[in-house]
């Protein structure tokens, strides 16, 4: 398959910081989308990869999971996508799509395994591996590129695809709705949005930390209580 050589940051070794990489992505598939990334959340899986502390890392790494740009481009059979959207990815690109979990829109669970968004075997390009958002562009599949709307500010809804999803599923998995009670366990990256996205379903949001000082940051984004764990 044919390749275009793109502009990416990544490292080489876990010892490394990272640095100006050339990367290979593929070219556009009948079902594939481009996308020029404008933003790119760093999700603590970054560093984790980074630093090869699961013991899982193949090098060059490319990170960035939490993905935003524009679609500059678009195969001849895509339908859900169209160049000029503005568009998201996150931390899946690919899955076999044919097992029970793929066609239960489960692809997190794909039996013949997923096609993570960085340090995945890329059955595309036999041989390689995916590089994720800290680049110029990507090529994804359509099913795994997701519509974001115009009025969202881009910057701020990178972390969406990683934090967001990650907290806002549990809370409609027990359809959280007015009048609950949720507590949430610390204000970090995933709380914050925790916080937020329970306050807005109407919940009765209880923040349980360790550094009180995130009192007022707390309530301020939403909570109606602060619990002090140490105390």
């Amino acid at each position: 398959m044919a390749t275009t050589t793109v502009k990416a940051y990544g490292t080489t070794a876990a010892t490394e910081d990272l640095k100006p990489l050339d990367i290979e992505r593929r070219a556009v598939g009948t079902e594939d989308v481009k996308i020029d990334i404008t933003y790119s959340g760093v999700c603590h899986s970054d560093i984790h990869t980074a630093r090869n502390e699961w013991n899982g890392s193949t090098y060059p790494v490319v990170l960035g999971h939490e993905i935003i740009g524009r679609v500059v481009e678009v195969g001849n059979g895509v339908s859900n996508h169209k160049v000029g959207d503005l568009v998201g990815v996150g931390c899946m690109v690919d899955s076999c799509q044919t097992c029970s979990s793929c066609q239960k829109g489960l692809e997190q669970f794909c039996e013949n395994g997923a096609t993570f968004t960085y340090n995945s075997p890329d059955k595309h390009l036999e041989g390689k591996q995916t590089y994720g958002g800290y680049s110029t562009s990507v090529v994804v599949d359509e099913k795994f590129v997701l519509r974001i709307p115009e009025n969202l500010d881009e910057a701020a809804t990178a972390p969406l695809l990683c934090a967001g999803v990650t907290t806002w599923s549990p809370l409609r998995h027990w359809n959280v709705k007015k009048g609950d009670k949720v507590g949430v366990v610390g204000l970090g990256g995933l709380g914050h949005m925790g916080v937020k996205f329970a306050n807005a379903l109407g919940a009765h949001v209880v923040i349980i930390t360790t550094s009180p000082e995130k009192g007022k940051d707390a309530q301020r984004l939403g909570a109606h209580e602060v619990f002090d764990f140490q105390r």
